[in-house]
């Protein structure tokens, strides 16, 4: 039974999160509290954030599950605008939720976020491509490009993760917002091309020929696959 910690300091949103994946068989955890809600982060499987606590803003909260490790995160918060969604998007959230909203909707993205990091099969170790510059371990979540250690937010990840499955095929950028978040998200599509820019920024000098752009469709990896020995 997956655990959900929602973060939230309006308690009747919170109650209402609380009987609606309760009853979707979720284990919930709540919290009004910034900094409580940094104590129970090595108990939750994914956390619901709001961005507007009380004690500390919820993007230092985001910025620190980054840090930490691998933790799905659904922001849930007031702050609607286009630039607001892509920087909380940036920073690491799996999603992207705003006020007012449907309970069952969110319980549904919690399904499909979770469904997204459990739902692959991995491969057993890295796999590498173009004659060993790129390594992309799925089991781990890590990637290396040249032998250094990629520190991507869990979006760029599995943008790259997305296009290494399957390389020199070209992923529409609808595709890819099903890939990455699970289901279709309205509006999502719009912020593709602004994860690849920030997933290329990373790769350096390669990154245009690592993530190719094939104009009018959408992506590719530009690597080859190594042969396994």
């Amino acid at each position: 039974m997956p655990t959900v910690l929602v973060v939230e300091d309006e308690r009747d949103i919170r109650d209402v999160l609380r009987r609606y994946l309760e009853r979707a068989g979720f284990s919930i955890l709540t919290t009004a509290s910034g900094a409580e809600a940094l104590r129970l982060l090595p108990s939750a499987d994914l956390v619901i954030l709001d961005l507007g606590l009380p004690d500390i803003d919820g993007t230092d909260i985001l910025r620190e599950i980054h840090q930490g490790g691998v933790l799905p995160v659904i922001v849930l918060t007031a702050r609607s605008t286009t630039e607001d969604r892509i920087h909380g998007l940036e920073l690491g959230a799996d999603d992207y939720v705003t006020k007012p909203f449907s309970p069952a909707e969110v319980v549904l993205r919690v399904q499909a976020v979770l469904h997204r990091y459990s739902g692959h099969p991995t491969p057993s170790g890295p796999v590498t491509y173009g004659n060993r510059r790129l390594s992309i371990d799925e089991g781990a979540h890590r990637a290396w490009l040249d032998g250094a250690l990629l520190d991507l937010t869990p979006t760029e990840w599995g943008l790259l993760a997305a296009v290494a499955r399957a390389p020199g095929r070209v992923y529409s950028r609808y595709e890819l917002v099903n890939q990455v978040r699970g289901y279709e998200y309205a509006g999502y599509e719009r912020t593709i091309d602004s994860h690849v820019k920030n997933l290329r920024r990373k790769l350096g000098v390669a990154g245009a020929d690592v993530v190719e752009t094939v104009l009018g469709v959408g992506y590719r990896l530009g690597l080859l696959r190594d042969e396994t020995p």
